[in-house]
């Protein structure tokens, strides 16, 4: 494990195993040479009161997360978290026409609260805690937001809603502001990823991304709040207690209650803990360790340590996808390989007789004729054959699923579930073959979509993606200002400044 900056020795309640037994316990003796004098120090002190290793855990946990606000990060990690920001906002922006953005405003207009924290896309300022929840809802009000495959979550549309509200109540700079989106990465898929992820929520049918996102938007909303270690532990066990939610929104149609569990009720809970404890709440020092702890109750064989595994040195927003089409995650690799090979042949549409498209069983079921335009593998491709592209326009227009012309393209295109695309999952791979009206044949397998972290995205890319996102809602100079400030987040001095960028009348 490796910081980029040595972490201050927690108090007496931190100390409280050997060096040695701490990583022979969880298979780290090589780890130990890494870290910084200081707190190995601290952890060899332990030896004198306990022999937990997840004491240590919180001991190292808790300090990270205490000075993350000022520790410095790697530039290449800087670059990602600001277009992890960007992209977010982005699709707060973007979901405030739709459904689950709609209601989420309505409740923000009608709940009130002190004019605190803005509220994207409208000409609401609230409470924090609303506006938390608000935007969180905006985030995730469909397929734009990103996701880390990992840990089977969605971490942006919680951790960004969240360190916005209590970055404005605290009136943090754009520099802490960044660092806390970037710690709101790292732990809250961690939290998941050391449950078990997927299989993990398919064996107990709790929601990964409701437990990912409260972890991370209270990490984030911890660091804004410049809770100090101790209060970090409190916050992890608040947390811990409203880490709520089961896998039934998959069957959410609406997308409404999917919204709240992904992002607005983690990023709600996560101000409303960072308020409480900075005033003084106290609880459970350690939640990972002792009596009824947190892993007993969800994952009794869970191993702690993959709490702090590599913390420090591998940065989870790295491992972050943005996606390049705003659509369902199994539609983004076909549309990849479709785009692909019409670019590369120089097809149109019309010069196409039939498109056959082959991903992995579990995502054919999730994407296959549904009535929704933006998970319909059928119509998403339609709309690549008739356009060339898929706007985030075109894949939310309801109404062009009726267009005679839609309906004509979309009969040529043939889903084929298949069982050796299974087996890569989750990695999201498809292969596309396309037959032309003159009978010739093209083929393109797509192993790593763009904007994954195995094909990420440029700069310049998310920005692009971005402007198709905010110019609709804030017209293009707004815009332009807003990827601008974001992009060189380091020189807002109070992110409240960000307000009139954010808002619409």
């Amino acid at each position: 494990m490796k910081f980029n900056k040595p972490l201050v020795p927690v108090k007496a309640e931190a100390q409280s195993l050997t060096r040695r037994r701490v990583f022979q316990n969880s298979g780290w003796i090589l780890a130990a040479s890494l870290l910084p004098p200081r707190i190995a120090k601290a952890v060899e002190m332990q030896a004198q009161a306990d022999s937990s290793s997840t004491q240590s855990v919180m001991a190292i946990l808790s300090t990270y997360m205490c000075e993350a606000g000022s520790r410095d990060l790697p530039p290449e990690v800087i670059e990602k978290t600001k277009q992890h920001i960007l992209d977010t906002i982005s699709a707060m922006i973007s979901g405030a026409d739709l459904p689950p953005g709609k209601v989420a405003l309505k409740f923000a207009r009608s709940y009130g609260g002190e004019k605190v924290a803005t509220v994207v896309a409208s000409d609401i300022v609230c409470g924090p805690i609303e506006a938390a929840l608000t935007n969180g809802m905006l985030a995730q009000s469909d397929e734009t937001d990103d996701s880390h495959a990992p840990s089977h979550s969605h971490p942006g549309c919680a951790v960004v809603p969240a360190a916005m509200a209590a970055g404005e109540l605290c009136g943090i700079d754009g520099v802490r502001f960044l660092r806390a989106v970037a710690l709101g990465y790292d732990i809250g898929p961690r939290v998941t990823m050391t449950l078990g992820g997927l299989p993990w929520q398919i064996e107990t049918h709790r929601s990964t991304h409701s437990i990912a996102s409260n972890f991370g938007a209270a990490s984030a909303a911890g660091c804004a709040s410049s809770l100090s270690a101790e209060q970090m532990r409190y916050l992890l066990d608040y947390t811990a207690q409203q880490s709520a939610g089961v896998a039934a929104w998959q069957r959410d149609t609406q997308h409404i209650e999917k919204a709240l569990v992904f992002g607005g009720m983690p990023a709600r809970n996560a101000v409303s803990i960072a308020i409480l404890v900075k005033n003084g709440a106290t609880g459970v020092d350690d939640i990972f360790s002792g009596a009824d702890n947190f892993f007993l109750g969800l994952a009794p064989k869970a191993d702690p340590g993959k709490l702090i595994d590599k913390l420090g040195e591998r940065y989870e927003v790295t491992r972050t996808n943005i996606k390049k089409w705003t659509v369902g995650s199994p539609i983004q690799a076909p549309l990849d390989a479709l785009q692909a090979i019409m670019k590369d042949s120089s097809l149109k549409g019309s010069d196409i007789r039939q498109v056959t498209v082959r991903v992995a069983t579990s995502e054919a079921k999730t994407v296959n004729d549904r009535a929704m335009p933006d998970i319909s593998l059928q119509h998403m491709i339609a709309v690549m054959l008739q356009d060339g592209t898929v706007s985030f326009q075109a894949a939310h227009d309801k109404a062009r699923m009726q267009d005679p012309a839609i309906l004509l393209a979309r009969a040529k295109v043939q889903l084929i579930p298949d069982e050796e695309l299974e087996k890569m999952y989750p990695m999201r791979e498809a292969i596309v073959e396309v037959t032309t009206s003159d009978g010739k044949q093209f083929t393109k397998r797509v192993d790593a979509v763009r904007g994954t972290a195995e094909n990420p995205m440029t700069t310049e890319e998310v920005i692009l993606k971005c402007h198709d996102l905010i110019t609709p809602v804030l017209g293009a100079t707004k815009c332009d200002r807003l990827i601008s400030t974001i992009m060189d987040i380091e020189k807002v001095k109070d992110i409240r400044q960000m307000r009139p960028l954010l808002q619409r009348a």
